[in-house]
């Protein structure tokens, strides 16, 4: 962790190999320069089994983050993309609260502070007014299970309509009305989602001042929102910083994918670098 600075920067789990162990992407997260790992539960089944990880398996991560001193402090819970709250399907439904209360478990036990959410209320089937609903329902029980918990659930803004800004997801902050409830937008979507609304990324952010636990911070070009090298995309980072910064958001998260590169390791350092000069221009 890098030490007396007035925010902290975080390193998505998917920028490294995934055939790594997690002592050592805990020491790659370190020696890259961030301050902690972000754990990536998706939709496919190696990352789902993680939700079913036994005491021993918990521990040794425990064991790696002790060694390291680079903890685990979010969780980006995308597997709700396959089994989303919103389904048609009740046995979907069923599935998608039983992902909840586990990676909820799973957040405690490894002491993991924000567990993102994926914005959508279906995302292969067709959304409609009945999946809106469900979505609505199921999120509140998802919402009182982590409360239980004391571990804040937070929307990811996506690439889809139904959640691309805050302005969207503050309509379910505000109705479930929980601190336990709150937005982790990812800048990089803002900033197409922008293209599309018409509202700026700055006034988007302002419309969720006070709710914003946390960022990610990805680059994007007009279209394309995964796998853009940092400093080739044109992601409003200045825009949303500033504001961001002044509503005293504090965590932020480097979004990038590893995708075979031979520089995979000097990618993150500047990643890192890059993120933190973007940065400090607001806070330090």
């Amino acid at each position: 962790m890098v030490k007396n600075k007035a925010y902290q920067l975080g390193l998505y789990e998917k920028a490294m190999p995934s055939t790594m162990t997690w002592l050592e992407k805990l020491n790659q997260t370190k020696s890259a320069g961030f301050d902690w790992l972000e754990i990536s539960v998706d939709e496919s089944d190696a990352k789902l089994s993680r939700l079913d990880y036994s005491k021993t398996e918990i521990n040794e991560i425990k064991d790696a983050m002790n060694e390291t001193c680079v903890p685990i402090l979010t969780m980006c819970l995308s597997g709700h993309r396959k089994y989303p709250l919103g389904s048609h399907d009740l046995n979907t439904r069923n599935k998608s609260l039983e992902i909840m209360q586990k990676a909820i478990d799973l957040a405690s036990a490894l002491g993991v502070r924000i567990i993102q959410l994926a914005g959508y209320d279906v995302y292969y089937e067709t959304s409609d007014e009945s999946t809106k609903e469900l979505f609505s329902v199921n999120l509140n029980k998802c919402v009182q299970m982590a409360a239980k918990a004391g571990i804040i659930l937070a929307f990811e803004t996506m690439e889809t309509l139904f959640m691309d800004t805050c302005k969207k997801s503050m309509h379910y902050v505000n109705l479930n009305n929980s601190p336990y409830l709150q937005i982790y937008p990812d800048v990089g979507n803002l900033t197409n989602a922008s293209r599309i609304s018409g509202i700026s990324v700055k006034e988007d952010l302002e419309a969720a001042s006070g709710h914003i636990a946390a960022a990610h911070l990805k680059e994007i070009i007009e279209g394309h929102y995964r796998e853009i090298p940092f400093g080739t995309g044109d992601t409003h980072y200045d825009e949303a910083l500033e504001v961001l910064a002044k509503q005293g958001v504090r965590m932020f998260t480097g979004e990038f994918w590893y995708i075979g590169s031979v520089t995979w390791e000097a990618d993150l350092a500047f990643a890192n670098t890059y993120l933190r000069s973007k940065i400090e221009k607001y806070i330090n």
